[in-house]
C-alpha cells in the first residue's frame, strides 16, 4: 500500500514539474488586442529603440535598395511609406508584429495576425517573423494588378509613384501622396533610387539656380523675399499632444486631425504629421 501511495505522489509531482502546453493566440490566427505577440522576433534586437527618422533610414536603407533592385519599387517610396506607416519603426505594429507598412490581413493571408483599431474597430493586420519579411511582403503586395501602372513609371519618378499609390487606394488618407513626397524630400530619400545620376542632377540644378540668383538685381531680390508656401512635417516627440502641436503651428485640433486623417487623440513618438496646407 505504501508503495502505491508513493508511486502516485511521484507521478503527481513529475506531472506538475513538466512545462505546460501553451495555447497560441495566433491559432487559428487571432491575437487579442494590446497583448504581446508570442513567437515573433521583434525589431528591438536589431533596430534602434525609439528611433528617429534618420536612425530608421540608416538602418533600413540597404534593405530598401535591395528590394528596389529586385522588384523595381523606388527605395525612396519604400522608405517613405515605412517611415510614415510605422512612425519611424516605433509603432505597435512595427515593434510587436514587424509590420512596417500597415498591411492588413486580406482574404488570402494565412499567417499570424494582430487586431488593432484603424479604419474600423479590430482591423486585422499581418504579423511577420522579422522586418525583412515585412519589406519583402510589401514588394510582393505591390505586384497586384491594381498597382501595375506604377511599374510603367521611371524608377526615379517618386512623385508619380506617390500619387499612383494614393490613386490605387493604398491608403485612405487623402493627403497620403503629399505626405510621402514631403518625407522623401525632407530626408533626401531620392538619393537611394539612383545615387549617381540623382546627385549629378542636383548639382547641375544647384549650379543653375546659383547663376540665376547672382544675376538678379538687388531690388528684385528684396521684392521677392516673401517665403514660399511649403508643406511642413512635424515629428511627434514623447508627451506631445494634438493640442500642443496644433497650437505650435497656428492650427486647430480639428484641422490637424483632418490634415492627417486622425480619428482619435492618441499619438506615438516618431509619428509624422502634416502641419501645413
Amino acid at each position: 500500500m505504501k508503495k502505491i501511495v508513493f508511486l502516485c505522489i511521484s507521478v503527481f509531482l513529475l506531472a506538475s514539474c513538466l512545462p505546460k502546453q501553451q495555447i497560441s493566440r495566433n491559432q487559428p490566427g487571432k491575437v487579442l488586442r494590446n497583448e504581446p505577440i508570442r513567437g515573433v522576433a521583434t525589431t528591438g534586437s536589431t533596430a534602434p529603440k525609439s528611433a528617429t527618422a534618420e536612425a530608421y533610414i540608416a538602418h533600413y536603407k540597404d534593405l530598401a535598395i535591395g528590394e528596389m533592385n529586385q522588384y523595381g519599387i523606388p527605395a525612396s517610396i519604400k522608405l517613405a511609406q515605412a517611415l510614415l506607416e510605422s512612425g519611424n519603426g516605433n509603432s505597435m505594429l512595427a515593434r510587436q508584429a514587424n509590420n512596417h507598412f500597415g498591411i492588413k490581413c486580406a482574404s488570402g493571408w494565412t499567417g499570424k495576425r494582430v487586431l488593432k483599431d484603424d479604419d474600423d474597430i479590430d482591423d486585422c493586420f499581418r504579423v511577420y517573423g522579422h522586418p525583412q519579411e515585412s519589406y519583402r511582403d510589401h514588394s510582393e503586395f505591390l505586384l497586384r494588378k491594381r498597382y501595375a501602372s506604377l511599374f510603367e513609371l521611371d524608377k526615379n519618378d517618386y512623385k508619380g509613384w506617390a500619387r499612383g499609390l494614393k490613386s490605387a487606394g493604398y491608403a485612405t488618407n487623402p493627403r497620403y501622396a503629399e505626405l510621402l513626397i514631403s518625407i522623401i524630400e525632407r530626408y533626401q530619400l531620392y538619393q537611394y533610387d539612383s545615387p549617381e545620376s540623382r546627385t549629378e542632377k542636383i548639382q547641375r540644378e544647384e549650379k543653375v539656380l546659383t547663376e540665376i540668383v547672382e544675376n538678379i538685381p538687388n531690388d528684385a531680390k528684396d521684392a521677392a523675399a516673401m517665403p514660399p508656401v511649403t508643406m511642413a512635417i512635424h515629428e511627434v516627440k514623447g508627451g506631445e499632444t494634438l493640442y500642443a502641436i496644433a497650437n505650435k503651428y497656428g492650427l486647430t485640433v480639428d484641422v490637424l486631425k483632418q490634415l492627417n486623417n486622425i480619428k482619435d487623440d492618441g499619438l506615438a513618438p516618431g509619428q509624422l504629421l502634416l502641419v501645413s496646407n
